[in-house]
């Protein structure tokens, strides 16, 4: 009975959470007339919000789009989390404290603080409207970079030292010995960086002016100084919504996994 309450907050909390994600959804099935009804129930379902944004935006070109930005994203900053967190770990050298001290401190600075900066950057080397200006300022993640150090400092080091008396050098070390055995945090991380970068919407929107680009900026464009289709936004941000809900479902094990393993909650 002591836990009876701990569990009533927390099913309080889960539904504060679902229902925004449940009211998108039922507002994407009602009618366009009945867009703004306060009814949780979405009878009569319609299905004319959907068949409206498949005509007005080419949706699936932005979806791919969009997929393609986030990989590449994940990517990139997997790519970087794995190289500098391995150097932390494994070495030793003047001003590491210091330098990991504003790698950490760069993950506590608003975006909106060098989006500007960034933006010039980004138009002085012609990138706008182009997905590696997406994904340029954003190379690095602090958080990724923080979140696999924890997991290298975990890491056998007399295995690291035996694979060196073996012959191998830290970059091949890096390759063969320490990535192989880090796949599930690897795996798990790279899924939560993918997903940040999907769900990203103010950096896409300010670079990608062009209206069929990335979905974040086709849902902007139901946004009109005449009034906004709540409907046909509500039914775009529940397709662009699928592919993250799909992937969460299949590949759950990975994230809570992650926040497991590395301390973070």
């Amino acid at each position: 009975m002591r836990t009876l309450p701990s569990h009533v907050l927390l099913i309080a909390l889960a539904i504060v959470s679902i229902f925004p994600i449940y009211w998108m959804f039922v507002t994407a099935f009602r009618p366009p007339s009945d867009a703004l009804s306060i009814n949780p129930l979405p009878g009569p379902l319609s299905l004319e919000n959907f068949q409206y944004v498949l005509k007005t935006i080419p949706i699936a070109g932005m979806l791919a789009n969009t997929f393609g930005m986030a990989l590449a994203l994940a990517a990139s900053q997997l790519l970087v989390a794995i190289l500098a967190s391995y150097g932390f770990a494994r070495w030793d050298f003047v001003g590491k404290k210091a330098l990991y001290l504003l790698f950490v401190g760069s993950w506590l600075v608003p975006f909106q603080v060098t989006m500007i900066p960034n933006y010039l950057l980004v138009s002085q080397m012609g990138l706008l409207n182009t997905i590696t200006g997406v994904v340029i300022p954003q190379l690095c993640s602090a958080f990724a970079v923080m979140m696999l150090r924890q997991h290298l400092e975990a890491f056998p080091k007399d295995l690291l030292d035996a694979s060196q008396m073996d012959g191998r050098s830290s970059w091949r070390t890096l390759w063969e010995v320490v990535v192989p055995n880090l796949r599930p945090a690897l795996a798990a991380l790279g899924i939560m960086l993918f997903i940040s970068a999907w769900n990203e919407y103010l950096w896409p929107s300010l670079i990608m002016q062009k209206s069929d680009a990335l979905i974040q900026v086709g849902i902007r464009g139901f946004l009109g100084a005449e009034g906004n289709n709540w409907g046909a936004i509500m039914a775009a941000s529940s397709l662009a919504c699928l592919p993250i809900f799909l992937i969460y479902i299949f590949l759950q094990r990975y994230v809570v996994d992650a926040f497991v393993r590395s301390g973070l909650k």
